[in-house]
């Protein structure tokens, strides 16, 4: 099953959706810290909001001029606050980057194409890959199929690559049988969270992975898409 998509101007080049290759696999871990990366920043900004943070930026800095006298030794203490909630919006990421991969992603051909029920693809433009997602069975029973890694360039966004590839994941788990695609986003993964509404996924609980995540209040959603549980189809993962 392959998928051609047209740019919405005709200068720019069609977008081809296949079957993740070994050889991909360079440009598939640049693209894929990247895309987590840029949520750093969302992190910090959500961070700085919440009324916990706001009462330590201004409270430590006054109870050390307090202490000290020193207008010098509460701005150096507001800095270093701000420094180490930059660094600890970062480190929540690339906590989840290392984690993937020495997990699923340390190797995507034998995680995902090793066996029939998963599978991984890439969008490529121009011999670049631009985009990618992965679909890993969860269930020995071909019951529930887990949407992970849906990432697109931040380039080559807003032409709908990303809503064809989780539909590329959707046919792939009714051609395999499954009854259930289910996936996990954050809260402040707010476009995909849109998207994956308007195409019809359906929340199910919301959790903290961690103590971190709850004390910064970003929990992680959970989605459901239900699909007919009929196996008449069942297919192989695509090739290119």
């Amino acid at each position: 099953m392959d998928f051609e998509i047209q740019a919405r101007q005709s200068s720019m080049a069609p977008y081809h959706i296949r079957k993740y290759r070994e050889n991909d696999r360079t440009q598939v871990l640049g693209l894929f810290p990247q895309g987590m990366n840029e949520h750093i920043l969302t992190t910090f900004c959500h961070i700085l909001k919440l009324p916990r943070t706001l009462v330590l930026l201004l409270g430590l800095p006054l109870a050390i001029f307090l202490l000290s006298g020193s207008w010098l030794l509460a701005l150096v203490a507001s800095l270093t606050l701000l420094a180490a909630l930059r660094f600890l919006s970062s480190c929540l990421w690339n906590q989840f980057i290392d984690m993937s991969l020495r997990t699923d992603m340390s190797d995507i051909t034998k995680f995902y194409l090793g066996e029939p029920g998963s599978c991984f693809w890439v969008v490529e433009a121009k011999g670049q890959v631009v985009g990618m997602v992965g679909a890993l069975s969860t269930t020995l029973r071909k019951e529930k199929l887990e949407l992970l890694h849906l990432c697109v360039a931040s380039e080559h966004r807003n032409q709908g690559i990303a809503k064809a590839l989780v539909r590329t994941v959707l046919q792939f788990a009714r051609d395999q049988g499954y009854s259930q695609v289910i996936l996990t986003t954050s809260m402040l993964q707010r476009s995909a969270l849109a998207l994956y509404q308007h195409m019809g996924f359906q929340k199910r609980h919301q959790f903290f992975p961690s103590m971190i995540w709850r004390l910064i209040a970003v929990p992680v959603i959970s989605f459901v898409y239900w699909l007919p549980s009929d196996r008449a189809s069942e297919t192989q993962c695509p090739g290119p």
